[in-house]
């Protein structure tokens, strides 16, 4: 029994004195109630830089790129920048849900959420700008090989831009599919808690169905780790086809073979430090801080060290490369001493600061807990990642092999606004998602309460591991009320305020078949109304005299309180459809429709 549980001295994912009950309903509250101030100031913020964004896009479309900074020796500047940034940052969601889930890491279930939205939102941004560096966007079909006006289409499969079509692509469906099947047990809880009947018929259709039986979960299960398992080399994969975009030519700087794992370990370090900055925006804009806690905030900065320190070892190998092989070519790219001290100096040592020198401060304990510090340096890392990009385009081309082709590249009002706009985006789509989908995978959680949450632990450091031990404080404990003392609520207390917190109906025992507490709660008015079983007054009929009712249905029927004949005279239509959603294989209407008849000749027969 003990090794189930964590060692107490193990700091708890869970903190406050939380029951199943709770989760349901602090996890609901920002999608079933009113957003607060702060969720309509940060909002209003990010609608802004979007709508200026969205003018500066229809200014390009309508004109031209020739609006942008581009000459005809940078060619790529500002706009595949952003792109190769956006692309690193989706890809810290489906690592910590996919490569997390494989390694069943607990805390990933407090985040994981989070990062599979960013993966989605990340990724929408990264496409808007190859789209619109064709110049034509209403002709970016072409890069697809479909059949067309023109015949069929058959794209240059030799080129690296084409790869990113498919692997983003690729990456979008899995990691979008891999997020919604996610969601299902939270849509359902959704359907289930809200008063609202257009919302209940909304999470109705986007939970598929989900009652929370026990085939249902086997099933989730079994595709949420197929989905990982495919999204697992997808992490890998998509971002190292990126660096093939510049490894596969022959601009100096560019042709090198570190590029892929390169990339891959900056990706996943620009991608934890946003999601760290989401994490950190979202526990305080929705109230969260019990459930994101400040030992989340640890691990993620741990993984930050470890990418940083990744990232930094490719920094050294590119500039000792680059000085080693004494070619003059060489001698200005992005990681070199005519970088550090020519004109792009500026761009050269943010890129050092950002990466190197303010995550070193991570090591410390005490700063790594701190959560304003840590808030500050994911926004410079996530700075410096973006000047690392820009660095390795920008610079790179900026001298070319003979000195007519030299350019300096400086970014117009419209480049600045069009990316400043894809941020206010994704903030725009982080917070509407933040107000329509849980952001807590609420039903994962629930399964790391009894080992991970601090009333436990405490608990268990008070009594043991032994349930029984302390099983009149324990809010979720199997036993009947009606064998043991009444010991009031959730924390003990016998006073009319202690109601908020007080449980179901304790001689049900439906934790085994369901997990949504509106069905429990939809279950405890229906034995108001029928009757409930008292076991020290009254003895349980046999039920499996009712027509089609054998050993295992009786047990469930035992378990959703229903013991006696007077019981199963009572049941409506309406009461055989929730036990039909609760219990599985239950029988068809057809069969259960002469129950209510029976039982009361069985009752008046005893």
């Amino acid at each position: 029994m003990s090794s189930h549980y964590e060692a107490p001295i193990r700091e708890a994912l869970v903190t406050g004195k939380k029951s199943y009950h709770d989760i349901s309903v602090e996890v609901g509250a920002p999608v079933l109630g009113r957003a607060n101030k702060t969720w309509y100031f940060v909002f209003t913020l990010a609608l802004i830089a979007f709508l200026w964004g969205l003018g500066c896009i229809i200014y390009t479309v309508s004109t031209g790129i020739g609006v942008w900074g581009l000459n005809k020796t940078i060619g790529w500047a500002w706009d595949i920048t952003n792109f190769v940034w956006w692309v690193g940052i989706g890809h810290a969601g489906t690592l910590i849900s996919a490569v997390l889930l494989l390694f069943r890491q607990k805390w990933r279930m407090a985040v994981n959420r989070s990062a599979e939205a960013m993966t989605i939102f990340a990724v929408v941004q990264a496409g808007l700008f190859p789209v619109i560096h064709m110049g034509r966007p209403w002709l970016a079909y072409w890069v697809l090989p479909i059949p067309n006006q023109f015949g069929s289409l058959w794209v240059n499969f030799n080129s690296p831009l084409l790869w990113d079509v498919f692997a983003i692509s690729t990456y979008l469906s899995v990691s979008l599919v891999f997020w919604w099947t996610g969601l299902l047990p939270d849509f359902a809880m959704l359907r289930d808690r809200t008063p609202n009947e257009f919302q209940k018929k909304i999470y109705g259709i986007l939970s598929f169905g989900w009652s929370g039986r026990v085939k249902d979960w086997q099933r989730f299960e079994e595709v949420s780790l197929v989905l990982a398992g495919l999204a697992t080399p997808l992490v890998l994969s998509v971002h190292t086809i990126v660096s093939f975009d510049f490894a596969t030519s022959v601009v100096p700087g560019w042709h090198s073979t570190i590029f892929p794992p390169y990339f891959v370990a900056g990706a996943i370090f620009s991608g934890f430090a946003m999601v760290q900055t989401l994490l950190i925006i979202m526990r305080k804009v929705v109230n969260l801080q019990d459930y994101i806690t400040v030992l989340h905030i640890e691990y993620m900065n741990k993984v930050i060290i470890l990418t940083g320190g990744i990232v930094t070892v490719a920094y050294v190998t590119e500039f000792f490369i680059g000085w080693y092989s004494g070619t003059s070519y060489e001698n200005y790219t992005y990681l070199s001493f005519g970088a550090a001290t020519g004109p792009y100096a500026w761009a050269f040592w943010a890129l050092i600061f950002c990466n190197f020198i303010v995550p070193l401060s991570l090591w410390v304990k005490k700063l790594r807990r701190n959560i304003l510090w840590t808030f500050i340096v994911a926004l410079v890392i996530n700075i410096g990642m973006w000047f690392e990009r820009f660095d390795i385009i920008v610079i790179d081309l900026s001298k070319g092999r003979t000195p007519s082709s030299w350019a300096m590249f400086s970014p117009t009002f419209v480049d600045i606004g069009m990316f400043i706009g894809t941020i206010g985006f994704f903030f725009v789509l982080f917070l509407l998602y933040a107000r329509t989908f849980p952001v807590i995978a609420q039903a994962e959680v629930k399964t790391i309460l009894k080992s991970s949450g601090e009333y436990y632990k405490n608990l268990r450091a008070k009594h043991g591991d032994d349930v029984a031990h302390h099983v009149d404080n324990d809010p979720t404990a199997k036993e009947p009320s009606s064998n043991i003392e009444n010991k009031g609520d959730f924390f003990g207390n016998t006073t009319p305020e202690s109601e908020p917190n007080s449980k179901h109906n304790e001689t049900v025992e439906v934790d085994g078949l369901i997990s949504s507490e509106a069905k429990k709660d939809q279950i405890d008015q229906m034995l108001v109304r029928v009757g409930s079983y008292n076991p020290k007054s009254e003895s349980s009929d046999d039920l499996q005299k009712l027509s089609g009712v054998g050993p295992n249905l009786e047990q469930r029927l035992h378990q959703v309180g229903l013991y006696m004949y007077n019981q199963i005279e009572k049941l409506t239509p309406q009461d055989y459809q929730l036990l039909r959603d609760v219990i599985e294989g239950f029988p068809p209407a057809d069969q259960v429709e002469g129950w209510n008849v029976q039982a009361k000749e069985l009752k008046n027969n005893k």
